[in-house]
């Protein structure tokens, strides 16, 4: 069961940005930050050790925002995807009193949102006890025409660059874990716990994304490299990878991609690299993915849902092991 929730806390919602050197998109986020129909109680930025005019923008947007709160981090030298990301939205997170806001979410600065977003998926949630998770479509624009491409997210999955959660499902489910791939697995722990994970495919939930999904600061194919890393820590099965590799196919740049996705895990595979591990996960991805290759995700992601009846345990508990040298 779903915690109680004060009544104060009620529809609030607190963001948390991780960021290193996005001042070239981080305008267009905040501008329709501001345009929300309902403000968010709380933007904590986290400045991921920038070196652009990151600071100048802050500065710049803050008189417009007094719910923004910077926390300034030490330069690594590197940008770190994976559980860089959530070690920088755990600092972010340390400063927010978590029982003042019903909602949370973790927001990437490269993102033009509806100016009914957050409203919407509140009024989801409202609907919908179960849903722990949700997110609308991202859709990012064509280099070469402008016309918006989707980035093609299965509806069982809430999308990373604006993971919106009910606080009190966060955690029930210990966190984000601090692993490569951990937008995925967040929301197979989600329904271990028996809760919905869910990304809207309705039009007036769809943003644009102005970084294609796993394009990488690198380059694209460093990006599918990683995100084919990213499926194997998860606990993807090999047979479920072949598939998802073929339908990759329908994706922009279709071969590239696709062999790029396949080769991060097969490398990883071949690496022995540590997957994801806590009690009884690998094998309830490892069944709910397999019925989905018969079933299709939809129903095999329900079925696995309403079938769960696992013991909850406490924020923190050390099944939310890590997987720390599966880095990206």
């Amino acid at each position: 069961m779903i915690e109680s929730l004060d009544p104060k806390a009620r529809r609030r919602y607190a963001l948390i940005a991780p960021s290193r050197d996005e001042a070239g998109t981080m305008r267009r986020t905040l501008d329709s930050l501001l345009a929300q129909t309902v403000a968010p109680a709380h933007l904590v930025f986290v400045d991921d050790g920038s070196t652009d005019d990151t600071q100048a923008i802050l500065a710049e947007y803050a008189p417009r925002m007094p719910y923004l709160r910077v926390v300034r981090r030490s330069d690594r030298g590197v940008r770190k995807v994976g559980p860089g990301v959530v070690e920088a939205f755990n600092a972010g997170l340390a400063g927010i009193d978590l029982s003042t806001v019903e909602f949370l979410c973790k927001l990437d600065m490269d993102v033009a949102l509806p100016p009914r977003y957050f409203e919407t998926l509140m009024d989801r949630m409202d609907a919908d006890r179960a849903i722990a998770t949700c997110s609308g479509k991202p859709f990012f624009p064509d280099p070469r025409t402008g016309a918006l491409i989707s980035e093609h997210i299965a509806d069982q999955f809430s999308v990373g660059m604006t993971k919106f959660y009910r606080v009190s499902a966060w955690r029930l489910i210990g966190g984000f874990p601090t692993s490569i791939g951990w937008d995925g697995i967040d929301c197979h722990l989600c329904r271990m716990h028996g809760l919905k994970a869910v990304s809207f495919p309705d039009p007036d939930l769809a943003f644009v994304h102005l970084r294609p999904m796993g394009s990488s600061h690198l380059s694209l194919w460093h990006g599918r490299m990683r995100h084919g890393l990213g499926a194997w820590v998860m606990g993807t099965p090999p047979l479920f990878m072949l598939a998802a590799t073929v339908y990759r196919l329908n994706k922009r740049p279709r071969v590239l991609g696709a062999v790029a996705m396949l080769c991060g895990y097969l490398k990883a595979w071949a690496g022995g690299v540590k997957r994801f591990d806590a009690p009884g996960y690998l094998a309830f991805v490892r069944a709910y993915q397999l019925r989905a290759l018969v079933v299709g995700r939809e129903r095999s992601a329900e079925h696995m849902r309403l079938r769960q009846r696992l013991p909850v345990p406490p924020f923190g508990h050390p099944m939310m092991r890590r997987a720390d040298h599966a880095g990206g």
